[in-house]
């Protein structure tokens, strides 16, 4: 889960997101490799609802625990992909969480 960086509009943030950072995430060829997905996904206003505690949630699916150490490892993304989320994402907002998916049905 992610918040944008100060001085960005909300509907900058989402353009950003999809449409120059995905697609530069989608082309190192770890990606092909190493996930299984990869989604960006941001809130929208729905009434009886609270307000979204964040702008955006992005989910890496991996096979492995070794495919996504070797993604987050890998020269492509510490060189292409991190450097370019500070310029979009504030940082000191950012949530991670590690699981191990159950499917219940």
């Amino acid at each position: 889960m992610i918040n944008c960086v100060e001085g960005i509009s909300f509907e900058r943030f989402v353009e950003y997101h999809r449409d120059r950072h995905a697609p530069l995430f989608s082309s190192i060829p770890e990606v092909q490799r190493c996930v299984k997905k990869y989604t960006v996904s941001h809130p929208v206003p729905v009434e009886g609802y609270p307000s979204p505690a964040y702008d955006g949630l992005t989910e890496i699916w991996f096979e492995s625990r070794e495919d996504h150490n070797s993604f987050f490892a890998s020269k492509n993304y510490k060189e292409l992909v991190s450097p370019d989320e500070v310029k979009f994402i504030h940082m000191d907002s950012v949530a991670i969480m590690v699981t191990d998916e159950k499917v219940v049905f």
